[in-house]
Formats: structure tokens, C-alpha cells, sequence
């Protein structure tokens, strides 16, 4: 039997300056990334479709999609 693998999306807190409004986003077309002021953004699985701008916006890298 094969096992399908889950991926998401993950933020990297280590590369993430945290001191800025995250560019990614304004660029998730499902608002399924958020973020509280200057904090590290946040990922809604719930909302998440995987179409990974928000990995391509990342000016830091600090955004990528990993096995779950």
C-alpha cells in the first residue's frame, strides 16, 4: 500500500524578521495567511490550498512547504 504524502505550508520563525508587514499576505488568494501587528504570520491549514505564492512572495525564504 502506498502512503500519500501530506505537505503544508510552514514559516520559518529563524528567518522571518518579524518586525515588518509580511508581503506574503496581501498575496495569499485564500486569506489564508495572517498575521497580529509586527509578528511572524501565521498558516489557516483550514484555508490553505498549497498554491504556494506566499513561498514565492517570501523576500526572506522564511516560508516553504514540508511534509506534514
Amino acid at each position: 500500500m502506498k502512503m500519500k504524502m501530506k505537505m503544508k505550508i510552514k514559516i520559518d520563525k529563524q528567518k522571518c524578521p518579524q518586525d515588518h508587514k509580511c508581503p506574503a499576505v496581501s498575496s495569499c488568494p485564500e486569506e489564508a495567511l495572517l498575521q497580529d501587528k509586527f509578528e511572524a504570520p501565521r498558516v489557516d491549514v483550514s484555508k490553505c490550498i498549497l498554491c504556494k505564492v506566499c513561498v514565492d512572495v517570501c523576500p526572506k525564504g522564511a516560508i516553504h512547504e514540508e511534509e506534514d
